[in-house]
């Protein structure tokens, strides 16, 4: 395995990944996520552009029906990623529709809830006997952890774009799951390193306990401690709890520097009970779980200056896509994991495309081509230009909203962005790198 990082002294990463598991390669990461890390050769970390490597592509036309399901929080703690995920995954599938080139894609909508409830299974079950061949979701790796064996053993796609714990890399999946979010041991490097950075040589964590939560923590205790950071304190609870005062209060009698909130929306009452009880809040750390706009939960300046790590590229660069997710969704505020989920839709249906077949085993044997991960192809960036060039007989390289995708032997995007976020007086948030 090789590892390359690409980045700036004010933290914004770009991680370049191959070879098999991530598991374990937090110091590794950490080297190439300092202050000084320099930029590896683009070539170190290019896929194999072996002929062998690609399936067929079929010139022709095409007249296929694609059906997806979702399985997106519309419930529980993640509940807010729930309604920019849904408005990615359909203007994907209005962008796929209107370009009416021989694929028509139909999205049915089910609610993922979260690990207190058995939500998901109930809605993967509904979705299996409809006959989707692809389910995007879950947000949260602790409920596909609930789903994926069902949903892969009945030989259907899993596409998560927010899953993050590394586990996934190497599961049993009969290579059917499929991510556009980077592995938690990314965004864990680059927060703990941020934070040490940043001064504070003590750190307390109050961590959500699910494969997320411990997963996320592992790898910014790694990354802080290797920083010359101390861990003085780590306080987990479980999902469904309500009350935290036990866990604010084995963090702050260490009287860390700064402390980590390794959760989902438990925040909204953890952050208020900490600050109250004298914590600075602008030594507060965030993470893609539970930074979110709390303009409505809390009041003015409680967390001005405190900071956060959230996979994927700046928003302000994506032109008008956010414009395009307000007509889909005019309610939205917060964004993240939108533009994920938009390229795994485009994705499912691509490799679909490409292999003129919308089974499940089908999709799953063209994604880590039709991504660029066997070599080159015609680079694409819209549905249109890419179904033209698979209409052609052409291999592709689509690169998306989310970046370039391109995919590895586990199903992990090659490339990631953690952007580093700031908490403005108003309790939004803004993106500083």
């Amino acid at each position: 395995m090789s590892v390359f990082a690409k980045a700036s002294a004010s933290r914004s990463v770009r991680t370049l990944v191959t070879g098999v598991a991530l598991v374990g390669v937090s110091a590794l990461l950490l080297t190439g996520c300092s202050n000084d890390a320099g930029t590896a050769p683009s070539d170190s970390a290019a896929p194999s552009a072996d002929a062998a490597d690609f399936n067929t592509v079929e010139a022709g036309d095409r007249d296929l029906t694609l059906k997806i399901g979702t399985i997106l929080p519309q419930s529980g703690g993640l509940a807010f990623l729930g309604p920019p995920e849904e408005a990615g995954v359909q203007l994907a599938v209005n962008d796929i529709n209107e370009a009416d080139l021989g694929i028509n894609v139909e999205a049915i909508f089910r609610d993922s809830g979260d690990t207190t409830t058995d939500t998901a299974t109930v809605s993967v079950t509904d979705l299996l006997s409809q006959d989707v061949t692809a389910i995007v979701g879950a947000a949260s790796s602790g409920v596909s952890k609930t789903v994926i064996d069902q949903i892969t053993g009945a030989g259907v796609v899993q596409f998560s774009p927010a899953n993050t714990s590394p586990d996934f890399s190497t599961y049993a999946d009969n290579d059917l799951y499929w991510r556009t979010a980077p592995s938690d041991l990314l965004q864990g490097d680059v927060l703990g390193t941020q934070i040490a950075d940043d001064g504070n040589a003590t750190l307390g964590l109050i961590v959500l306990n699910d494969a997320y939560g411990t997963g996320l923590a592992k790898a910014v205790r790694e990354s802080f401690e290797a920083a010359g950071g101390e861990i003085v304190a780590e306080s987990l609870f479980n999902e469904g709890e309500s009350n935290f005062a036990s866990q604010i209060a084995e963090v702050t009698a260490e009287a860390p520097d700064a402390i980590a909130l390794i959760t989902f929306d438990q925040s909204k009452v953890i952050v208020p009970d900490i600050v109250a009880g004298g914590f600075a809040g602008d030594k507060l750390y965030f993470v893609d779980g539970n930074l979110k706009d709390y303009s409505a939960d809390f009041p003015a300046d409680i967390i001005t200056g405190s900071k956060g790590t959230l996979p994927g590229l700046d928003v302000g660069t994506l032109g008008d896509f956010t414009e395009r997710l307000l007509e889909v969704d005019p309610t939205l505020t917060d964004y993240s994991y939108a533009a994920e989920s938009y390229d795994a839709v485009m994705l499912i249906a691509l490799a679909a495309y490409a292999g003129n077949d919308v089974s499940g085993e089908s999709i799953a044997s063209y994604l880590r081509q039709i991504s660029g991960g066997t070599g080159d192809g015609t680079t694409v960036t819209d549905f249109a230009a890419a179904a033209e060039a698979l209409s052609a007989g052409e291999q592709i390289d689509f690169d998306g909203f989310s970046g370039p995708v391109t995919f590895d032997e586990n199903g992990d995007p090659t490339e990631a962005t953690i952007g580093l976020y700031e908490y403005n007086s108003d309790n939004t948030y803004s993106r500083i790198n």
